[in-house]
């Protein structure tokens, strides 16, 4: 497998109102110029984006929302729809966060719509899938994994595929400070490139896949270190504009 240049997006979760939110861009903008050698993506709360995107015009910095819907208008009240993610100047979206299939209900289905739909609008899909502790403890974490690939996946072009990125994300590793180990990740990673492999063939080496949980400065080189880990979706240490950076920083230099 060819290593690439690693893509590091942050997931901000629910925090930083827009005062915060523009007071982290400014000092991240400012250490940006340094970052060289990686792709950068912040997906930020709604109510940021257009804000953020304004910031970080001109620069390598791409802004990422962290959900949206599966239809582009409508009466869904409340809803998003992924026309005016590219409205407030998003170039990415998560979808299918295991903190929205937990808490929220999102299924599967819910996934494969929201995918092809944020494709079709000209967003970088971030595809989340990831098992819990249970399932692992059980010994079925990869037909589980492989499972979610294929539902969210299979039928798209496999032109498609340079467009997608999955994140790999075990559930009891997200924000407990509980760290797959690199070769955990790795192996998991592999069963996704593989799974996609079996649906659209060569084109599965033009996904990204990604590692998330409790990812930091700290083991990001490792995990990069591997053969099917291309980045890293991270979550608390993407908040703080000099820690971000600094694992972006250790994160090209792993490349």
């Amino acid at each position: 497998m060819v290593k690439r240049r690693p893509f590091i997006a942050g997931n901000w979760k629910m925090n930083k109102v827009t005062g915060e939110a523009l007071a982290f861009a400014r000092e991240f903008k400012a250490l940006a110029p340094e970052l060289q050698g990686a792709d950068i993506a912040i997906c930020a709360p709604f109510t940021c984006l257009a804000a953020l995107a304004e910031i970080f015009r001109d620069t390598p910095v791409a802004v990422g929302a962290q959900n949206m819907f599966y239809e582009r208008s409508g009466a869904y009240t409340g809803e998003i729809s992924p026309d005016m993610i590219v409205d407030a100047g998003c170039s990415a979206v998560i979808i299918g966060h295991s903190e929205r299939r937990e808490i929220l209900g999102e299924t599967d289905e819910t996934v494969r719509r929201k995918t092809r739909l944020a494709l079709e609008t000209g967003l970088r899909p971030i595809v989340c899938v990831g098992e819990t502790l249970a399932v692992r403890e059980a010994g079925r974490a990869a037909p589980h994994v492989r499972a979610q690939v294929e539902k969210a996946l299979a039928g798209l072009d496999p032109a498609a595929m340079s467009r997608v990125t999955v994140a790999y994300e075990p559930i009891w590793a997200i924000g407990t400070g509980r760290v797959a180990t690199a070769a955990d990740a790795q192996e998991i990673c592999a069963v996704v490139r593989g799974t996609i492999a079996g649906f659209a063939g060569a084109a599965a080496g033009e996904t990204y896949i990604l590692y998330g949980g409790s990812v930091k400065a700290d083991n990001i080189a490792e995990l990069l270190g591997t053969g099917d880990i291309d980045g890293a979706l991270v979550g608390g240490a993407s908040l703080k504009a000099a820690e971000f950076a600094e694992l972006i920083r250790r994160a090209a230099g792993a490349a």
